[in-house]
């Protein structure tokens, strides 16, 4: 049996200001930072062999935090980026080779990114409200098919994690690894739609608050045994 840890990022300073952040690489906010700390804490009794974020920045330190704050989650080994040479941007950052029996990898991929939110990026959502209707801005952000002006839905979103986490992740969790996953609030809740067997018409009440893991017990067949979400 093998443990899934589900973590969305700390608060960040657009969650902060709340506004719309969706691909914008913002930092964690003081808070956040807090927050991925106390997620630390609280999973101290757990072992990580492997994790997966996003490629964007609160996603990012938000798992560096959590993996070193307390040592006891990897082991005492040093978390290191492993970047993918196929990148249109690599620039030689995986010539460093590493020694794997002292280092856990973090694994980088813009399939765990945030949902996209097109031409509300930036804006703030009470405003947005305001000119649009809350049922409409409602619609956008909550419902399963739904999409912003010139963004995603968490339909779109879903199409490219959960095939990646089928793909990347799980094989990871079949081999009997614990598995950390530092991702955004709709690119899990996709991820949790289908751990859980959700309908779209589930979707609206799924929420995740910053910085509080999600735990999973998962065995060799990739079935779900266990949930817990370490909310104190």
């Amino acid at each position: 049996m093998a443990q899934l840890i589900l973590l969305r990022h700390g608060q960040s300073l657009w969650n902060a200001s709340n506004r719309f952040t969706g691909w914008v690489d913002v930092p964690l906010s003081e808070r956040g930072r807090a927050e991925a700390t106390i997620a630390s804490c609280k999973l101290r009794n757990y072992r990580v062999q492997v994790c997966f974020t996003s490629m964007l920045m609160r996603a990012l330190e938000t798992a560096v935090i959590c993996l070193t704050e307390c040592d006891e989650i990897c082991g005492g080994k040093i978390p290191i980026i492993k970047h993918n040479a196929d990148d249109p941007q690599w620039q030689g950052w995986d010539q460093y080779g590493g020694n794997v029996n002292d280092e856990l990898p973090i694994i980088p991929s813009a399939a765990l990114d945030e949902r996209y939110y097109g031409n509300l990026q930036g804006l703030n959502k009470a405003e947005t409200a305001e000119k649009y209707g809350e049922d409409q801005v409602y619609l956008w952000r909550r419902s399963f098919s739904e999409r912003p002006p010139g963004g995603e839905s968490l339909e779109d979103t879903m199409n490219r994690t959960v095939p990646f986490f089928k793909d990347r992740i799980l094989a990871h969790i079949k081999q009997g690894e614990n598995v950390l996953v530092s991702a955004h609030g709709n690119s899990l809740r996709s991820i949790l739609m289908y751990l859980d067997h959700l309908s779209p018409e589930d979707v609206p009440q799924l929420e995740l608050k910053t910085g509080v893991p999600i735990v999973y017990e998962i065995d060799a067949k990739g079935e779900v045994q266990s949930k817990v979400i370490l909310n104190d």
